[in-house]
């Protein structure tokens, strides 16, 4: 029964490597197309890599939640939760107590668990944010370069349109560059909500089953 039961024990952590492994996949593709040509130039690039900087610590810390909590799980679907868990601290909370006792414990498991998560939603907005600086860097860029009294010059309007055509580049892509990892981010997010919803209620659970027993 051990061996049936081992493949799953990580479950919630092998879905954040593998939403991972797709989008990793997908963004090599868009690569190989020479879709992402346009991002790898000047200001551009250096935008797009602070913003990629973010997602990172984002993805990481992610990660490094999701993983905390998948092994909690583990160890309450063992009936032995380690000391120092958030299911060993909420046991030595309610155990002996009246429901006030259960109540308040389970109140302040669902806000430590919900400001454990909401960091990483406040990081993804943080992406939406900077990309929409690089579009407002990318229009300060597009419209420096505009000279209403050299309009009449041919060599001054090829140089205008040079530098409109490459503020706007910064725009777009910056913008794109922001939503896009917005939203991979943003997955990986709610595979860690789904996961502290399912180490709230096992929590819980696993407390009224010992105050049965």
């Amino acid at each position: 029964m051990e061996l049936i039961s081992k493949p799953h024990r990580y479950l919630l952590f092998l879905r954040y490597l593998l939403v991972n492994l797709v989008a990793l996949a997908l963004l090599f593709a868009a690569w190989l197309q020479g879709w992402l040509d346009g991002i790898f130039v000047p200001v551009t690039m250096e935008l797009s890599l602070g913003i990629f900087v973010v997602f990172l610590f984002g993805l990481f810390t992610c990660g490094n939640r999701i993983w905390q909590t998948s092994v909690e799980l583990n160890d309450i679907r063992s009936g032995d939760p380690k000391e120092g868990t958030r299911a060993a601290k909420y046991l030595a909370t309610v155990y002996g107590g009246g429901a006030d006792s259960k109540t308040l414990g389970a109140s302040a498991l669902r806000l430590k668990m919900g400001t454990n998560v909401s960091v990483i939603r406040h990081l993804a907005n943080g992406l939406i944010f900077l990309g929409l600086i690089g579009t407002v860097i990318g229009f300060i860029i597009a419209l420096s370069g505009v000279d209403p009294e050299s309009a009449t010059e041919i060599e001054s309007v090829a140089n205008m349109v040079a530098t409109l055509i490459s503020g706007m580049s910064v725009a777009l892509y910056t913008t794109l560059v922001g939503a896009v990892l917005y939203v991979w981010l943003i997955v990986n997010h709610r595979i860690l909500t789904s996961g502290a919803v399912s180490l709230i209620g096992a929590i819980i659970e696993l407390g009224e089953a010992r105050e049965r027993a």
